[in-house]
C-alpha cells in the first residue's frame, strides 16, 4: 500500500473474541480436562464447557494482551508440563490469529480430576 492512500479503516477484535479462540487452544492440551470459573464459589467448574470463553479471562491495557487461563487437570499428569503446554498453546494460537504478540498467559490450576479410581 502506498503512502499517498488513505486508511480504510481500524479492526478491533473483541476480548470475547480472543477468549474464544484461548478456550478452544486451551482444552486441547493434553491433561486439560475442563475450564474452571475464575471464583468457584460463583459457579461450579465446568468440565468441557459449551460456554467457548470458560475458564478465560482477557486484559488489554495500553495496547498489551495478556491471558489468563483457569484450568481443570487430570489427576496423575504432571502439574508444571501440562500448565506450560497451555500457556504455549494459548500463545501460539492467538498470535497466529491475530498477527499482534501476546504479553503473557498465566495459568491456574484450579482443580485436580481423579477419573480412574481403583
Amino acid at each position: 500500500m502506498s503512502e499517498n492512500q488513505p486508511s480504510l479503516g481500524r479492526i478491533e477484535v473483541s476480548p470475547t473474541a480472543i477468549a474464544s479462540i484461548a478456550s478452544e487452544a486451551m482444552l486441547t492440551c493434553y491433561g486439560v480436562v475442563g475450564a474452571a470459573n475464575k471464583n468457584l464459589s460463583t459457579g461450579i467448574a465446568n468440565v468441557i464447557s459449551s460456554n467457548r470463553k470458560q475458564g478465560i479471562e482477557v486484559h488489554i491495557t495500553e495496547g498489551q494482551i495478556s491471558i489468563d487461563a483457569y484450568v481443570i487437570i487430570e489427576y496423575g499428569t504432571r502439574i508444571i508440563t501440562v500448565a506450560h503446554s497451555v500457556m504455549n498453546i494459548i500463545k501460539f494460537s492467538v498470535e497466529r490469529a491475530l498477527g499482534v504478540p501476546i504479553s503473557e498467559v498465566n495459568v491456574h490450576v484450579e482443580r485436580l480430576r481423579i477419573s480412574n479410581v481403583d
